[in-house]
């Protein structure tokens, strides 16, 4: 038997190395400009075509390279961070493994210039698939300039596996964000398609964050603060009150690096326990300094996964950080020791409720009974029936002094006909009362509806089955553009980062056929002056941030595909919860709405709606 191990080619191992490194254009954006920082960059500008497909070009005005480090940086394992081993455990600077250009140049079109600062002339550097094409001597600015042009060109099942330019649009967005968030101290551009997109200046933290998220966002905000030997925090916390129902503006950074972290995130949640409701999530923008040496940030190829020595105080020392900020700064109740005591509530009465004054009311009280019983029985039945008693107050006969003369000789109440309140008609015949009457349903557990058919049983998901409803109405609606809109008595002024705004003007025709009514748009604030007769006023902003979120990540260039997501986010937000308690006509009306749809079976999620226990079933497990 041959031997049969041998080793990879170059441009096959670059391309291996390509798959854990750049996953998506956003990956490529990311390694750029944390080479452009590492550089010492002042400036940065991000230009994207396409969502990144067609061209990613950053440029930065940093310390450039000569023309031997500039063919040298494309090399596998080439770095000038790190020198030996040890070194991995004492870090500042962002890349580190000399793993990215390599990879990035296996699977693009590479076009870079670079110069330093005391060199005339630079480098004009070419390369495609790994092979270098062209270098020669240019005048270019200082800095460096690289463009990634036709990523995947020669990985044609990688490039079919990307997403709409919107979804990685939105990616590339998030990366920059996360970037420019850490680095305030340095000026950032971006640019889509020829429309710039962010122009961030020089700032301080708090000031870098209103100027990526809004004005609004500076009201938001509560400070937080803390110096200890294993860790110090800073940044920023959203108030309870604008906490959402999505995972946005959520950012932990270490040493000037964003991570993620779930542990973490579970003691900013924690800190916020009785705060905010249990489907929200807080905004947070916290940063830590720790000792690099007590981290491991070399754990996964993207480096936003790190393992630190001491989880259980960082977690300690993060929740109480954040409870000290809220109640610093009246969020959370506190106690106030110099408040009047004399205007709280005494311990004694605090259990008692407020007693309801009394009235006395003479329930025999007949002001015609006289009457009544002077001209027949008829109607003194009725009154009977009506008042009681048929005692009367004495001091009431004087007001009739005279009137039985009058009423002997004209037709008297006998002849009139009065309207009583007894006995109402029904409004349904005799069939459909009798089978609503035989209707059964009943509530289990909040969640589910149970009613009965004729082979055993049903039990329905109560909050599957509405999106099903909900769904196939605005689904309707919006393809015939017929929804019914309430008039808001008082605009309402919603605010939005500018990407949010940029989404919110591309879907405002949809939105439009499903009952919103818009009135000024402007760059950060939208006025809404309708909404759909099924959305409440308090739940605009939910239910925008909800359809911006899904949108964002979801959509694509087909307009149906739009309409469609459109439908199941308005009805995944406006359906009924688990949890919600329904009164009988409440369960008896979703079921019958649910089987008036077109598709029963399944929620608008391909998710099983109900389920059908036989007589069948049921005679077994007596057996």
């Amino acid at each position: 038997m041959g031997d049969i191990i041998q080793l990879l080619p170059d441009h096959v191992a670059n391309q291996i190395a390509a798959g854990e490194v750049v996953q998506r254009p956003a990956s490529v954006v990311k390694e750029l400009l944390e080479n452009a920082i590492d550089a010492k960059a002042n400036t940065i500008k991000l230009i994207v075509k396409d969502g990144g497909k067609a061209l990613i070009q950053i440029v930065d005005d940093g310390t450039g390279m000569t023309a031997t480090d500039a063919r040298l940086s494309f090399e596998r394992h080439a770095t000038s961070k790190i020198r030996k081993a040890e070194d991995l455990f004492d870090l500042d600077t962002k890349g580190f493994r000399g793993e990215a250009l390599a990879s990035i140049a296996a699977i693009a079109h590479v076009d870079m210039q670079t110069k330093p600062a005391e060199t005339e002339l630079g480098t004009h550097l070419k390369i495609e698939g790994s092979k270098v094409t062209s270098q020669e001597v240019a005048a270019v600015p200082k800095g460096t300039s690289i463009a990634v042009k036709n990523l995947f060109f020669n990985i044609p099942a990688r490039r079919n596996f990307l997403k709409s330019n919107q979804v990685e649009l939105r990616h590339i967005t998030d990366e920059f964000h996360r970037v420019a968030l850490a680095h305030p101290s340095i000026a950032f551009h971006f640019y889509n398609n020829g429309s710039e997109l962010f122009n961030l200046p020089k700032a301080n933290y708090r000031q870098r964050i209103v100027h990526i998220f809004g004005a609004k966002t500076n009201q938001k905000l509560v400070p937080v603060s803390e110096d200890t030997q294993v860790v110090k925090v800073s940044g920023f916390i959203n108030k309870p009150e604008f906490s959402k129902k999505s995972r946005g503006e959520q950012f932990f950074f270490v040493n000037n690096r964003f991570i993620k972290s779930p542990y973490l995130h579970h003691a900013v949640v924690a800190a916020f326990e009785g705060l905010i409701r249990p489907d929200t999530y807080p905004g947070y923008f916290l940063y830590l300094e720790v000792d690099p040496g007590s981290i491991d940030i070399n754990i996964h190829p993207t480096k936003t996964e790190v393992k630190f020595d001491d989880e259980h105080t960082l977690y300690a020392i993060l929740r109480s950080t954040i409870k000290h900020g809220l109640g610093q700064f009246n969020v959370i109740p506190a106690l106030d020791f110099e408040q009047d005591r004399n205007l709280d509530t005494p311990y004694a009465y605090k259990d008692k409720a407020a007693s309801l004054p009394g009235v006395t009311v003479d329930a025999g009280f007949n002001p015609f009974q006289e009457v009544a019983q002077g001209k027949g029985t008829s109607t003194s039945n009725r009154y009977k029936s009506s008042f009681g008693s048929q005692s009367t107050s004495k001091s009431w006969d004087s007001l009739y002094v005279g009137l039985e003369s009058d009423l002997e000789s004209s037709e008297g109440f006998s002849s009139m006909k009065f309207e009583s309140d007894l006995g109402t008609g029904s409004i349904f015949d005799g069939k459909h009362e009798a089978e609503e009457s035989h209707a059964t349903t009943f509530q289990l557990k909040r969640k589910y509806i149970v009613t009965t058919i004729k082979s055993g049983m049903v039990v329905i998901d109560q909050s599957r089955a509405h999106q099903r409803v909900l769904y196939e109405k605005f689904l309707k609606n919006i393809t015939i553009k017929e929804a019914v809109s309430q008039q808001l008595l008082f605009p309402l002024v919603l605010s939005f980062s500018k990407s949010d705004m940029r989404m919110l003007k591309d879907i405002k025709d949809s939105l439009a056929t499903t009952g919103f009514v818009f009135g000024k748009l402007e760059e950060e604030q939208i006025e809404i002056t309708g909404v759909p007769l099924l959305v409440a006023e308090s739940e605009v902003g939910m239910v925008l941030d909800q359809l911006i979120s899904d949108c964002q990540m979801e959509v694509s260039a087909d307009s149906f595909s739009q309409t469609d997501l459109l439908a199941k986010t308005l009805a995944k937000t406006l359906s009924v919860k688990t949890g919600e308690a329904l009164d009988p006509s409440s369960q008896l009306a979703l079921v019958n709405d649910l089987f008036a749809c077109k598709e029963t079976q399944v929620s608008p999620f391909n998710k099983p709606v109900y389920i059908t226990i036989t007589e069948n079933d049921i005679d077994k497990r007596f057996i």
